[in-house]
């Protein structure tokens, strides 16, 4: 049997000659939809029966399958596939709600592929840090054993251009926790942030006095000392290793160099004062009637004492830190 089955002005036509109770005969009929339906019919044959598959233009219910009210004697309802109307309203409605997560994922991009974005992204950031602090310290080590005390003086003029790069792009760092890329507390990074960049660019960078003295080297190497461990240690964070070596580096070092570095800081505003009371840089007089001339050296001495507020404050963060970390077990009691 090879039926002509085909749809035309939204009625489907059916023929075929097959062998029925009454032998062989032309079975023929029309049905008219009660709604637009599709003008691509897919039928299956089988030994018994023909299967007719027509869809609906719009995804809708209907009340009958026909225009015409009364049912043809012929048709008969599938109740195996039967859907009442709440039921199709459900099925439309998960539908619709699959489609509408499908474009949501594929605009936002799945979860996996956001991880993966955000772990290569903190990589690359991570690994360009520990490339330049690790230029810095290198180089600084290596004039130190060539030059002796003599590199102490030249510091700022061999490293300054690549502690510049680093310290801008370390802003990131503080970028990252307020948005909650990483999971790092906001107001240490942002400590860390200021202090360093006011030694860098006000201290050294605006007075060329300092940056011929000794304490640039020790500022620069303490910086850098702690850096050259913790940058790599978050770079393998990223690829979810840990090796235990550098992990105990990184919540180990700073115990010794962040009161140094601090000393040092400290070292250089104090050094720093009597300097820009000579110069009168970043002075200015209150204006009329006051009349009162406010040197940047009060600032400075201001300045120190937020030094140290500043460095208790990520040195109890680091503790913390460092005690969820190889904080001792708790014994078993038997």
């Amino acid at each position: 049997m090879n039926p002509a089955i085909s749809i035309t002005e939204n009625v489907l036509h059916f023929k075929a000659q097959g062998h029925g109770a009454k032998g062989d005969n032309v079975y023929e009929f029309h049905l008219e939809f009660l709604d637009l339906v599709k003008p691509e019919p897919v039928y299956k044959l089988t030994q018994r029966q023909v299967n007719i598959t027509v869809q609906k233009k719009v995804s809708q219910w209907w009340e009958r399958l026909t225009k015409q009210e009364k049912r043809p004697l012929f048709l008969a309802p599938d109740f195996d596939r039967w859907l009442d109307e709440s039921d199709a309203e459900m099925e439309l409605r998960a539908k619709e709600e699959e489609r509408l997560n499908k474009l949501r994922l594929e605009s936002q991009g799945s979860p996996e592929t956001l991880t993966s974005l955000k772990k290569g992204y903190l990589f690359m950031y991570n690994f360009v840090q520990f490339l330049g602090f690790s230029w810095i310290f290198v180089n600084m080590t290596v004039r130190f054993f060539i030059l002796g005390k003599e590199s102490f003086y030249d510091t700022f003029h061999t490293s300054a251009d690549m502690m510049y790069f680093c310290q801008m792009l370390s802003a990131v760092e503080t970028i990252n926790a307020a948005i909650g890329v990483t999971k790092s507390p906001l107001m240490p990074c942002f400590i860390q942030l200021c202090g360093r960049n006011f030694i860098l660019f006000i201290i050294f960078g605006t007075m060329e006095e300092m940056q011929n003295k000794a304490v640039v080297f020790f500022v620069f190497y303490s910086w850098s000392a702690v850096e050259i461990f913790r940058y790599p240690f978050y770079m393998l964070s990223c690829l979810d290793m840990d090796w235990k070596v550098l992990t105990w580096l990184r919540y180990t070092l700073w115990i010794p160099l962040y009161p140094l570095g601090c000393l040092a800081e400290a070292v250089s505003v104090i050094q720093s004062i009597p300097v820009f009371n000579e110069t009168g840089r970043f002075s200015f007089t209150l204006p009329y009637p006051v009349k009162i001339k406010v040197r940047f050296s009060f600032f400075l001495q201001i300045y120190l004492i937020m030094l140290f507020l500043g460095l208790y404050i990520n040195f109890r963060h680091l503790y913390k830190q460092r005690r969820r970390r190889y904080g001792q077990k708790k014994k078993k009691v038997h």
